[in-house]
């Protein structure tokens, strides 16, 4: 292990010097994806100096158990105890930070939260599981653009769409694609039946243009009015944009821009995130299909979790994990089940690396 650190090490020490040169400076692409690799490079470094330190002060002490007065190997017998088991956690911590991680993780991210099963209350529940995540994305200081939206009855949204920028942001939210589940008394409800309703949530990597070839001649682009705010303007201009990708039937729509230039651009980038996760599902699939766990199957249709209104509880069955903060983890209070999510894949990742 101490080998694989002092490459990584070196390997630091190469991405500082380069990020301080003009040249890189200059080019935002380049510094930028040096910079992402300084950070994630940082993290290991630091346990790297840590371990190595932690490993001299076990050395010296062994002296001192060796050949020091009686009151001395007291104390030094005292701290090595103390101190070998901050060995053991800090290694564990250095395997899982060594685990290689999917390039996928550090992109930005699409969320699209659907409707499902259960009528108004389905609608409703969306509305519930965008505020999480729009919370959620507030703690951690990610920025948020709504790309498109689509209304319930009676509120809530039968769909709606969110662009998420920041630092890994597509590595912490990959998880939650899937159906969620949640058991409450709707309000319209006058027997007080627990009534059972269902919202999918999908998060697709944002590609790099260069990535996804989509050609204008592949594309059908359809217009009109839209159906949100916007008064006047909406009712007399057809600035609704829907592209349809020939190839691979795959549609999208877009009404959030004022302009139908700002709603195509807006559309465009949906339409390239939706054939771009085809192809991270089908890498999913192959991966999942030589593991057990069931954390990353790529299976958006899978139930994946629970929010028991009545019991005041949230159940993740992928993981079998329940938290009893309702509302705090509808407020954004998520990062525990994210955090053990990730766990479980890692302790996945690690059983079959060797690590």
């Amino acid at each position: 292990m101490i080998d694989k650190l002092e490459i990584i090490k070196g390997r630091f020490d190469q991405v500082s010097v380069a990020l301080t040169n003009p040249e890189i400076v200059k080019d935002n692409k380049q510094f930028s994806k040096l910079s992402k690799e300084y950070r994630q490079l940082e993290k290991i470094v630091k346990a790297h100096d840590q371990y190595v330190k932690l490993l001299d002060t076990i050395a010296f002490n062994k002296e001192v158990l060796e050949g020091g007065d009686e009151e001395m190997r007291e104390l030094a017998k005292e701290e090595t105890e103390s101190l070998q088991q901050q060995k053991l956690e800090l290694e564990a911590t250095i395997r899982n930070l060594l685990i290689p991680k999917d390039p996928q993780d550090e992109r930005n991210a699409i969320l699209e939260i659907r409707a499902g099963t259960g009528g108004d209350e389905a609608s409703l529940f969306a509305g519930d599981l965008f505020r999480m995540y729009q919370r959620f994305c507030e703690i951690k200081g990610w920025s948020t653009t709504l790309l498109n939206e689509t209304a319930g009855s009676v509120g809530g949204y039968k769909e709606i769409i969110m662009e998420v920028n920041g630092d890994d942001v597509y590595g912490t939210l990959k998880f939650e694609s899937g159906v969620h589940r949640v058991q409450r008394v709707p309000a319209t409800e006058a027997s007080g039946r627990v009534h059972t309703s269902a919202a999918t949530v999908a998060i697709l990597p944002e590609p790099d243009e260069v990535e996804v070839d989509v050609r204008d001649a592949d594309i059908k682009m359809d217009t009109f009015r839209s159906s949100g705010a916007g008064g006047q303007h909406v009712n007399k201009t057809e600035s609704a944009v829907r592209l349809t990708h020939i190839p691979t039937g795959v549609v999208v729509e877009c009404q959030e821009g004022r302009s139908q230039h700002s709603n195509r651009d807006i559309a465009m980038k949906m339409l390239r995130s939706r054939i771009y996760e085809a192809a991270v599902r089908k890498h999913e699939e192959a991966i999942a299909s030589q593991r057990k766990s069931l954390v990353s199957t790529g299976d958006r249709s899978a139930k994946i979790r629970t929010y028991n209104f009545p019991q005041g509880r949230v159940t993740d069955h992928r993981i079998g994990m329940t938290v009893y903060n309702m509302d705090a983890f509808l407020n954004g209070d998520i990062q525990d089940m994210l955090e053990a999510l990730q766990f479980a894949e890692n302790a996945e990742k690690l059983n079959q690396g060797g690590i």
